[in-house]
């Protein structure tokens, strides 16, 4: 059997997420109490039908949640193959969500502002953070979160996931990465006005980047850096490692550099999963 809890900040796309399981397949239940997930896997597994469970679960039982790591260790000795998947977003784009739905947010007493009500989420909902593979939905369309939900099912955990995300650091810093390298120091073709136009995936942009010795040396000293250390991340018995690389408007430098570092590591032992946060 195959678990998989959703969790993470309201706003942040759980529903959505868990839609998109159920369309996947599994068995969905909303806001199950960490208390009643052993009683839920029980029921089920008497019901040869049923193979796959996603669970959300969230600050509506708030109460109960400093049960979920503990819950989970006895679940994975038991042998129940489970996973953990926190939906992270930037306070701001949260802000704006609830505004544009009219939502209340779950903490809400009538006094305190949305802003207040997320900052106390988040410290509610860090034990469950630390366990699991956090996403951030800041910048994600509803078709975006399906691919990363879908990448995070099929994914080989039987050895390290490494996910490169090119991003811009002008539309903010991913909140879900483990590694950020800034890589706006390297020539920048957006000053050519004959290849600004086209990103870091295609022929004009990557003549471009291959010609520049620093960009080269980089990715170099970025793959040896990273070859020094993912195995470290393997041995603490992590899923997942994610690497941004970020240049200004995440569509040039930061898309090629990604591009490239997965190639080289995709030679390595390890799944390696891109995406590109603003193409």
């Amino acid at each position: 059997m195959q678990l998989i809890l959703i969790s993470g900040l309201a706003g942040a796309g759980k529903s959505t997420a868990l839609k998109i399981l159920e369309d996947s397949g599994y068995y969905c239940v909303d806001n199950l109490p960490p208390s009643m997930l052993m009683q839920l896997i029980e029921t089920r597994l008497l019901s040869s039908d049923v193979k796959k469970i996603a669970v959300g679960v969230d600050t509506r039982s708030y109460s109960m949640l400093r049960q979920l790591p503990n819950v989970v260790t006895e679940l994975l000795k038991l042998g129940i193959d489970t996973k953990v998947i926190y939906l992270d977003a930037r306070v701001d784009v949260l802000i704006k969500r609830f505004s544009e739905t009219r939502r209340k947010h779950p903490l809400s007493d009538g006094n305190r502002t949305i802003s207040d009500c997320i900052k106390e989420e988040q410290e509610i909902l860090s034990n469950i953070s630390n366990i699991a593979h956090r996403v951030d939905t800041s910048e994600l369309t509803a078709n975006g979160l399906r691919n990363i939900i879908k990448q995070f099912v099929n994914a080989d955990y039987s050895q390290l996931n490494i996910v490169i995300q090119s991003f811009g650091f002008k539309y903010g810093l991913p909140i879900d990465s483990d590694f950020v390298f800034d890589v706006r120091c390297l020539p920048n073709p957006h000053y050519d006005p004959n290849i600004r136009e086209f990103n870091g995936m295609e022929e004009p942009i990557i003549k471009y980047l291959d010609a520049q010795a620093k960009v080269q040396d980089m990715i170099n000293d970025i793959y040896k850096y990273l070859i020094k250390w993912l195995g470290e991340f393997g041995l603490d018995n992590r899923n997942y490692v994610t690497i941004a690389i970020g240049c200004t408007g995440g569509k040039h430098r930061s898309v090629y550099i990604a591009e490239a570092l997965a190639k080289l590591i995709n030679k390595l032992k390890y799944k390696v999963i891109i995406r590109h946060r603003q193409l």
